[in-house]
C-alpha cells in the first residue's frame, strides 16, 4: 500500500508534530548557501528559535560528523560532508529517531479480544506507513534538496525580474 496524501494528512493531523528533522533541514541547507561558518546567534535567527536549542541540535549533528565547529573571531558551523552523502533517513537517526506517528493503542496489553483485533491492525498499519516514509526518507539526500532549492530559487528571481523560466 503507498502512502497516499490522503492517508499522510489523515496522520499528519492526528500527530503532535516534532519538527526537529525539518529545522535540521533547514540550517543545513542553509549553511549550504552561506559562504563560511555560520553562528548559532545566526541559524536561531533562520529558524526563529533561541541558539541554546542550536547548540544542542548542532551538538548532534557535529557526533554525527555532519558539522564541525570553528572557534574564535568568524567562528561557527560549518557543514563537515557532502550533501550528496547525508539522507533524511540518517538525519532521522542522528535525532534518536523519534516517533514517526503520535497514534498509539488505547491499552497496550488489552485483555479484550476486541481491542486486541483492533492493536494488532493498528500495529500492521503503522509500520507499514513507517517502513513506506522511512524507506522514501532514505532516497532523498541533502544535496536533492538543495537542488530543489536552488530551482525555487532561480524561478522567484526570475518572476521578480519578469522573465520567467
Amino acid at each position: 500500500m503507498a502512502l497516499t496524501p490522503a492517508l499522510f494528512r489523515i496522520i499528519n493531523s492526528y500527530m503532535n508534530r516534532d519538527s526537529r528533522l525539518s529545522s535540521v533541514l533547514h540550517v543545513l541547507l542553509h549553511m549550504a548557501e552561506h559562504d563560511g561558518p555560520m553562528t548559532s546567534d545566526a541559524l536561531a535567527k533562520c529558524l526563529g528559535t533561541n541558539p541554546v536549542v542550536v547548540r544542542r541540535t548542532m551538538g548532534l549533528l557535529r557526533n554525527a560528523g555532519l558539522v564541525a565547529a570553528d572557534r574564535g573571531h568568524g567562528g561557527g558551523w560549518r557543514l563537515a560532508t557532502d550533501l550528496s552523502t547525508v539522507t533524511l533517513r540518517q538525519l532521522h537517526e542522528v535525532l534518536g529517531e523519534p516517533a514517526i506517528f503520535a497514534l498509539g493503542h488505547r491499552n497496550e496489553m488489552p485483555t479484550c479480544l476486541v481491542e486486541q483485533t483492533v492493536n494488532a491492525a493498528l500495529d500492521s498499519s503503522f509500520a507499514e506507513a513507517e517502513a513506506l516514509l522511512l524507506g522514501r526518507f532514505g532516497a532523498i539526500t541533502l544535496a536533492d534538496l538543495a537542488v530543489d532549492f536552488a530551482r525555487r530559487h532561480a524561478d522567484r528571481r526570475a518572476t521578480r525580474t519578469g522573465h520567467a523560466v
